[in-house]
């Protein structure tokens, strides 16, 4: 029992147990969508949502949500929905976020400085606990309090400061070297913007962001929609000479 103002209220019950090796990949990645959208609805003060609502604010569809969710043991009340706090739970605990994660970030150029001095991942439980570079110039630097280091303490440093995801932000041909240091040092993921692909052991996670990839299928769909604008323009138009 908890006491809260002198009213004694029931112990809230402890999250279910789930297995993440049974969870798609695919609904992984919807569940930090769906955790983006429920921290933004606890800061509004939202207690409880359908699952109509969230899968809207979410992008995706009900049932698609609800199946999502049944994954990590979450139901919601019929008539009411779900509680708001106690799913934001359940999804953190799923997705590893009930600790906080050191980072070590590789490459501090445009791109790396930018993700470097990027306040929202320290507020999320990513913080950036180290920064390495080979430019003399940017050695010895800070960026948002951490000191810019050579790329070649990087097994000695992820290590000592318990580093467990790794940002590769390098140039393609030095991507798999850092990869290797990363590795060495202990550290089981890797986030790389890197235009390569990396070569890892058993057991490594890499996730890749290829920046220009993205822009190449906006440009598809971009493509496609002037398409079909172009095929209903003609197709209107030979309606109004027939």
């Amino acid at each position: 029992m908890t006491v809260d103002g002198g009213v004694s209220r029931p112990a809230r019950p402890s999250l279910t147990r789930v297995d993440p090796e049974r969870i798609p990949q695919a609904t992984v990645a919807r569940l930090a969508v769906y955790l983006r959208v429920l921290t933004e609805m606890l800061a509004q003060g939202v207690r409880t949502v359908s699952s109509d609502v969230l899968a809207a604010a979410a992008g995706v569809n009900a049932a698609k949500l609800r199946k999502d969710l049944s994954h990590i043991g979450s139901s919601g009340v019929r008539g009411v929905g779900y509680d708001v706090s106690r799913l934001t739970e359940q999804v953190e605990s799923v997705l590893g976020l009930t600790r906080s994660h050191a980072v070590a970030l590789v490459g501090v150029g445009n791109l790396g400085h930018a993700l470097a001095g990027y306040g929202g991942f320290a507020q999320r439980g990513f913080g950036v606990a180290a920064l390495f570079d080979v430019d003399p110039d940017l050695v010895g630097t800070t960026i948002g309090g951490v000191e810019v280091l050579d790329v070649a303490q990087i097994p000695r440093v992820c290590a000592s400061r318990g580093v467990t995801i790794g940002v590769i932000a390098t140039p393609a041909g030095a991507a798999q070297q850092v990869c290797d240091a990363l590795v060495s040092a202990g550290v089981p993921s890797i986030l790389n913007f890197a235009p390569a692909v990396l070569s890892v052991p058993a057991g490594v996670e890499v996730r890749k962001v290829d920046l220009a990839v993205e822009m190449q299928i906006l440009a598809f769909h971009v493509s496609r929609h002037d398409g079909s604008a172009a095929a209903a323009g003609r197709e209107a138009t030979g309606k109004v000479f027939r």
